[in-house]
């Protein structure tokens, strides 16, 4: 199966630091997920058009069941990526959002300023996510349930996991 990881950042696109969270993403579904994974990576700045043409890449054209993105949720002018995602959706999922907000607000009360979304287009579910690799590691197991679920029915195999794994 094919899947996705766009990390958004003016400082790592340009060198300024290591990318940390798409890495975390691989990792996490390396720890969890049976089936073999071929990976897109994909690390550009903080531009919506630039987000918005991975993001048609990825799903009309590389046919990525899952697409998740770290960074640019924020309130800042320069986060536009929930922004981006809506205007390639062709349903949005707002619950993942929802989830990662009341998931992250009994450690870090401002993770209400987070703005992310998810939904599908067509056999691909793209998901927001925070752009701290420590957030990944506290969302990402409460949503896994609900991915194998919406991969399942856009059509995909249904994901194995790792007996070892399941949140």
């Amino acid at each position: 199966m094919k899947f996705a990881r766009i990390t958004l950042s003016d400082r790592a696109s340009a060198g300024v630091y290591e990318d940390r969270s798409g890495p975390a993403i691989e990792q996490f579904f390396a720890e969890r997920v049976a089936d073999e994974i071929e990976w897109q990576r994909v690390l550009i700045p903080d531009e919506r058009a630039q987000i918005e043409a991975a993001l048609l890449r990825l799903t009309d054209e590389e046919k990525c069941a899952l697409v998740v993105t770290t960074g640019g949720t924020g309130p800042s002018p320069r986060d536009v990526t929930p922004e981006a995602t809506r205007a390639v959706l062709e349903r949005e999922l707002p619950g993942f959002g929802e989830i990662i907000r009341v998931q992250s607000f009994a450690k870090v009360p401002t993770s209400i300023l987070s703005r992310s979304t998810a939904g599908t287009r067509g056999a691909s579910l793209i998901i927001n996510l925070p752009g701290n690799p420590r957030a990944i590691g506290e969302c990402l197991p409460l949503l896994l349930p609900a991915i194998v679920e919406c991969l399942d029915h856009l059509g995909h195999p249904r994901l194995k996991l790792r007996a070892d794994g399941q949140p």
